[in-house]
């Protein structure tokens, strides 16, 4: 944690930030290794280039701050101070260019922030936190391997219980179990389980719909382990289905092998995404792949770097994202298949196992 703050301030120094105001819990974790979910009380971490770090945190916070935190200098508000005024007793006296985190801090939260510091400017950090974070390390990388295992083993279990007329909530409810009964933090987004026609809805809710014979069958899970999370994406046929569905099960399929094949360090993220959507679109199905390929994964399951065809930014060694190109025939059925990939030195490793051939289930 120290070694991040002394590359925090190497870019701080860069950038002309004097001072840095940290509020956004994962970042403060990062940094910290002190880790929260602060609710609507203030949480914040300030690091400038004139004093030491120092970690404010709710009173109720303070022993698990003192225990966990790597940053000694710890502050407490309780709920009947103002945040604020004890921010400001731990700020330096003159500040030329305050750091802030826009996309994390409301207008509110702004407000109260400006009026007691009064910087002469404002600088958004949030692109110099996300170089940080971007590549990973050896640690960070070991904690999404096990992220992924857990999810896989959860899925494995799950798969094996599919039955004609269970119904998505149910699987989703069971696969949730699971990841807890597995040693997981609990699910890192929504897990989604849609069934036959619903599997073409990307972002579809799993509900009542009951698993019906020759249909797909779509499972988008990931948890979190350690503080990272894993994302992973399966689609399975439930008995026979038609030659169409196949069709488009072997094109996503073809799809996700182009990318990863495309994936070494020096190529942009718009290559990696051309190369599934060229595959896709040979078919005749490019209408039907109307999202980006993936995304960066690590604290959170969508973070920088945005794996689409206008992100012309190299990819470089240590960073985690997803490949995922689907296939989405309304009211027919779709396809997705999801792996979590790093950049190695000479190319990739691919962080997911679980088979991708396809594979028919339920009884």
């Amino acid at each position: 944690m120290v070694n991040r703050i002394e590359q925090l301030y190497k870019l701080m120094q860069t950038s002309g930030m004097s001072t840095l105001l940290i509020t956004e819990p994962k970042h403060v974790y990062y940094f910290t290794g002190f880790a929260c979910d602060p609710h609507e009380r203030f949480l914040g971490l300030i690091v400038s280039t004139e004093q030491e770090p120092v970690l404010i945190v709710p009173a109720l916070d303070e022993e698990a701050a003192s225990q966990s935190s790597s940053v000694k200098r710890i502050a407490t508000h309780t709920d009947t101070d103002n945040p604020y005024a004890i921010l400001k007793q731990h700020l330096p006296a003159s500040i030329q260019s305050l750091g802030i985190e826009k996309e994390h801090l409301s207008v509110v939260r702004y407000e109260a922030l400006s009026a007691v510091v009064q910087a002469n400017t404002y600088i958004d950090a949030g692109d110099m936190l996300r170089s940080l974070r971007m590549r990973k390390s050896a640690d960070e990388i070991t904690r999404m391997k096990e992220a992924v295992r857990l999810v896989e083993a959860a899925l494995h279990n799950v798969v094996s219980q599919v039955k004609i007329g269970v119904t998505e909530i149910e699987l989703v409810a069971e696969l949730e179990y699971q990841m807890k009964k597995l040693g997981a933090e609990g699910p890192s987004f929504d897990t989604m389980v849609l069934a036959g026609e619903k599997s073409a809805l990307p972002h579809g809710n799993p509900g009542t719909r009951k698993i019906q014979a020759n249909e797909l069958l779509l499972f988008d899970l990931g948890v979190y382990a350690n503080g990272y999370a894993s994302d992973i994406t399966r689609t399975f046929a439930v008995g026979e289905i038609d030659d169409q569905l196949k069709e488009i099960y072997n094109t996503t399929l073809q799809a996700n092998l182009a990318a990863i094949a495309a994936v070494r360090p020096g190529v942009t993220y718009a290559s990696i995404d051309r190369a599934a959507r060229q595959v896709i679109e040979d078919k005749g199905y490019g209408p039907y792949f109307m999202h980006r390929l993936g995304h960066g994964l690590g604290m959170d399951v969508h973070e920088y770097p945005g794996v689409h065809a206008n992100n012309e930014d190299l990819l470089q060694e240590g960073v985690v994202f997803t490949i995922e190109p689907g296939i989405y025939l309304p009211n027919r059925g779709g396809v997705r298949i999801e792996d979590d990939v790093v950049v190695t030195a000479d190319g990739i490793e691919i962080l997911t196992t679980y088979p991708k051939e396809l594979t028919v289930i339920g009884g």
